[in-house]
Formats: C-alpha cells, sequence, structure tokens
C-alpha cells in the first residue's frame, strides 16, 4: 500500500467509487491496452509488491527513511510533470485536505518501510491491510461484518505464531500503524478526489508527503541519498510502487466495476508474500500462509457484504474510495 498503493491497497471501501476517475468510467472508453482491466490490475499489483521487494534491498545502502524519501520524491516529480496542478483558485479548506492527505500519505509509507525492515514483507502488508478492512467492516454497519473480522483477527493471531512471538513486535507495531494511516489515506484521497480535478491533488498530496519526509531521510541518510546508484534505484522503486500501478490502475478503473477492484486489492498481501520469496527469499510456514489467506478471505468478504448490501436497495455506505496508488510500494 502498502502505497497512495504510497497505496496500498490501493484499497477503496466496497462498494464504492473514486470520484476522480471512476464516475466517470463510462464517459468515454479508455486507451486500448494488450491487457483487459483484470491483467491492468494484477500488474499494478505486482509491480507494486516487487517495488516494495526493491525497497528492502535498497536499505542497507540509504536506510528506510532514506528510500521512503527517494520514493515521495521521485514520484512527485514524475507526477508533477505529468499533471501540472493549478495552484491558484483554491480555497484554504482545499489546501488543508491536501496537506492532510499529503501526512497521511507520508506517515502511511515511512511506517510501513520501518515495518518492512524488520519483519517479512507478506506479514507486513497482511498486517497492514487490517486498516482498510477494519474501515470498510466499520463502515457497513452489518452483522455480518462480525464473520470477517473474526476471520481477519484470526489470521492475525496465526500470523503472530499464537501470540506473535515469531514476529518483532515493534515491525509489527509500525505494519498496523501504517494500516490505521492507510485507511486514513482512504477518507483524505475521497475528499481530495473531490476538491482536486483528475490527478492534481494526488500530485500535490505526494509533493507534501515528500517534503514531510525530507529532513527525516536526510537525519539518517545524510549524502547517501546523492549517490547516483541510490538515487536510480530509488527512483525505480517510485515508478514501480507509485507510477506504474497507479497508470495502470487508472486505465483499468475505466472499466472494471469499483467492487470488482476492490476484491482483487485484498489479494495484496498474496502478491506480497510471493515477491518477498522470490526477491527477498522470505518463506512462508504452513500456517503463516493460512493466515494470509484468511485476511484475505476477510477482506474479501467485507467487500462482497457491501456490494450486495448496495444491490439490495439499502444505501450505500459514505464514499471513501482511494486514489489508486500502492501505499506499501
Amino acid at each position: 500500500m502498502n502505497e497512495p498503493r504510497v497505496p496500498g491497497p490501493p484499497v477503496t471501501t466496497p462498494g464504492t467509487t473514486t470520484p476522480s476517475v471512476a464516475t466517470h468510467a463510462h464517459a468515454a472508453p479508455g486507451p486500448r491496452t494488450s491487457l483487459g482491466p483484470v491483467g491492468l490490475v494484477l500488474a499494478g499489483g505486482v509491480s507494486v509488491q516487487f517495488g516494495a521487494a526493491l525497497a528492502v534491498n535498497l536499505m542497507p545502502r540509504a536506510g528506510a527513511l532514506g528510500v521512503v524519501t527517494l520514493r515521495l520524491a521521485a514520484a512527485a516529480v514524475v507526477l508533477l510533470l505529468f499533471c501540472r496542478p493549478r495552484l491558484r483558485g483554491h480555497s484554504r479548506s482545499d489546501w488543508g485536505t491536501v496537506i492532510a492527505f499529503g501526512v497521511t500519505m507520508g506517515a502511511m509509507n515511512g511506517l510501513f518501510y520501518q515495518s518492512v525492515a524488520r519483519i517479512p514483507l507478506g506479514a507486513a502488508v497482511t498486517l497492514e491491510v487490517l486498516g482498510p478492512l477494519a474501515l470498510s467492516v466499520l463502515a457497513s454497519r452489518r452483522l455480518v461484518n462480525v464473520v470477517w473480522a473474526g476471520l481477519a483477527l484470526a489470521g492475525v493471531f496465526l500470523l503472530g505464531g499464537g501470540g506473535f512471538g515469531d514476529l518483532d513486535l515493534v515491525g509489527a507495531a509500525f505494519a498496523l500503524s501504517a494500516g490505521a494511516m492507510w485507511a486514513a489515506y482512504i477518507v483524505f484521497s475521497a475528499r481530495t478526489g473531490r476538491r482536486f480535478p483528475q490527478a492534481d491533488g494526488l500530485a500535490l498530496a505526494m509533493a507534501v508527503g515528500a517534503l514531510l519526509m525530507l529532513p527525516l531521510g536526510i537525519a539518517e541518510s545524510g549524502t547517501k541519498l546523492t549517490d547516483p546508484t541510490t538515487i536510480a534505484l530509488g527512483s525505480a522503486v517510485a515508478v514501480m510502487s507509485s507510477v506504474l500501478p497507479y497508470t495502470l490502475e487508472l486505465l483499468a478503473l475505466r472499466r472494471l466495476p469499483a467492487s470488482t477492484f476492490a476484491i482483487m486489492m485484498s489479494l495484496e498481501p498474496a502478491l506480497a508474500a510471493t515477491a518477498g520469496f522470490l526477491i527477498l527469499g522470505q518463506s512462508l510456514s504452513l500456517v503463516q500462509a493460512a493466515a494470509i489467506a484468511l485476511v484475505i478471505a476477510a477482506s474479501m468478504g467485507a467487500v462482497r457484504t457491501q456490494v450486495g448490501r448496495g444491490k439490495a436497495g439499502t444505501p450505500p455506505a459514505p464514499v471513501t474510495p482511494v486514489t489508486p496508488v500502492a501505499p506499501e510500494a
């Protein structure tokens, strides 16, 4: 989200649409691509998690906060150049919203990278996704969501070896805190999307997040951030974790229902575990794999419950989507 899917999930609150993207989903068809919308979302998810794995490998060179700084700064530069957001004509409330969005984004990424520096990537994303899942359950207010919450808690219990004895407690706390920031990111993303056209608000928020993390990154990494190789690798992380998945998911949401998108975002822990295994050599025990499966099932169940609620004629939950950008990337 891990990033926005700085993100992670980008996850949307199940049954809602993204104001800056999905509300225009049928206005005009998006450009044709060789991949269908589902393939685009999967490609974005793979890019996010493998970008996160690359970030873990970069941490010994630049430190966790240094990697966050490089990622947010590079992504901000790309988005600002691409979107060229208008700076004038916005109210004080507009700027307050985008600043809050940027602060949340910076905090989410900083906490997540502190987590993956201490615990396996799959475990970190599984714990982090509890934030959006909790937001979804609370927004639905249906008794059946107690079942999904119970499944998620069972997964967390298994992931911690029955008491978190197998996980670094500080790393787990960072991941849970990142999840809380991810839930806040969803709320502020929706508000920003209503106030700024296209991805302008995201670009400005990304710049705010980069400025927030800059002094922390400099304090931790100093002149390491000026090393050309480190800058190149940090830029690669930004492209894989923010720019590329955002673009792919933006295209996908023009042809893909938001509910389907949200269900696919529930697969993030599995993608993260795969990336951790292939890139970082982080293997999972059968119990840990079962734990991740329980959390994924809980997230999918919450999504389908919310969608079913809308189909039954009950008014949907308040619009609280995430602009599709992966937090943990």
